[in-house]
């Protein structure tokens, strides 16, 4: 584990952290803070170090219980920032009634993280991190810069094409794939991979916060036909779309990789679309 061997021992110290942190506060800094060092964590066990083995498995396994609970907790802060932004003078009344709507579901989600939360558990996964922290140190970890090209290349789409599901999948693996960056020693090269990675997440993450917001708009208020309010959230969305796609094409260009189309790729929020980005959000 030579190649990431100073972050690898700060992640192990951090998830214990955090995950003693969210046991007692789930409020939406503690949420996202969790989420993004349990991917992290999971991140380095799986694809830096890769050490296999029952202590490693069940111990992932009860991270990602916790992880995606959090993840629905966090769609729905996430909703609440995008919507609490909207500045325009459209259906109040609507805009309150989808306000209360999404704290209620937070609220909802945030019971049920809770209950995953219970202390002979939490008790549990610290006892098998510091399992794996001793079993790591006799790995050999990969080159974190070669996983994370790894990770993007493998993302499965039909060239030149794009659509929501496929920004989906590109925002999972840019996200993963700077997870694994950021495991490399620091060098010019791998401070650059890792701001272009995070200026690509950025982008993709905020489409994915309008796009969310926008489906739980027009599944709680009807179409664009029925509400201004929905009609205007998909105008947001659909800028929200072009930039994240632009800016995915720059990322590319600069690794010579060939660019995706995006005229006329944008439709309005259906249900499908709702189901596939609700479960993508939460993993």
């Amino acid at each position: 584990m030579a190649n990431a061997i100073k972050p690898a021992k700060f992640i192990f110290r951090k998830m214990e952290r955090e995950l003693a942190r969210l046991e007692s506060d789930q409020q939406p800094e503690a949420v996202h803070s969790f989420r993004n060092t349990s991917r992290r964590f999971e991140t380095l066990l799986e694809q830096i170090v890769c050490v296999s083995g029952r202590n490693q498995e069940k111990l992932l396994k009860l991270l990602s219980r916790i992880r995606r609970r959090a993840g629905h907790v966090r769609d729905a802060d996430v909703q609440l920032a995008a919507l609490r932004s909207l500045k325009v003078p459209l259906e109040p009344r609507r805009k309150t009634q989808l306000t209360h709507s999404l704290i209620e579901l937070r609220e909802h989600h945030e019971r049920k993280l809770r209950k995953l939360l219970k202390k002979r558990v939490v008790c549990q996964i610290r006892k098998r991190i510091k399992r794996a922290m001793e079993t790591s140190r006799l790995a050999k970890g990969r080159d974190p810069l070669a996983v994370a090209r790894q990770i993007l290349a493998v993302v499965p789409v039909s060239p030149g094409q794009v659509n929501e599901d496929v920004l989906h999948r590109y925002r999972i693996a840019v996200k993963r794939a700077r997870y694994a960056a950021e495991f490399a020693p620091k060098t010019p090269e791998s401070t650059r991979f890792i701001a272009q990675l995070k200026h690509m997440q950025d982008a993709l993450g905020n489409w994915h916060d309008w796009f969310t917001l926008t489906q739980s708009a027009t599944q709680a208020l009807g179409e664009i036909n029925q509400s201004s309010l929905v009609a205007a959230l998909h105008n947001v969305t659909r800028g929200k779309f072009r930039n994240a796609v632009n800016t995915l094409n720059a990322g590319k260009e600069h690794g010579g990789e060939r660019s995706l189309a995006v005229a006329g790729s944008h439709k309005p929020v259906g249900k499908s679309s709702a189901t596939s980005a609700h479960a993508q959000a939460a993993a």
